[in-house]
């Protein structure tokens, strides 16, 4: 029988949410400027839209880095 691996953290954006807000949000503590740097480099596929910040209410946004 497989086994199931530990999920990697996410949320949804909240409405009118961009990274500064988000990252406030999930990495409470975290300096912005960091924070925002970290959610970006977990989401690339998110950072990589146009126009960029502009999130939509189904995506899903990753708030902890890949497994190893």
């Amino acid at each position: 029988m497989a086994e199931l691996s530990e999920s990697r953290a996410f949320t949804a954006p909240e409405p009118g949410e961009d990274w500064a807000a988000l990252a406030a949000r999930v990495l409470p503590g975290t300096p912005e400027g960091e924070a925002v740097e970290k959610l970006q480099s977990w989401n690339l596929h998110l950072f990589a839209r146009h126009p960029r910040g502009q999130f939509l209410g189904s995506d899903v946004v990753f708030t902890a880095p890949p497994a190893a």
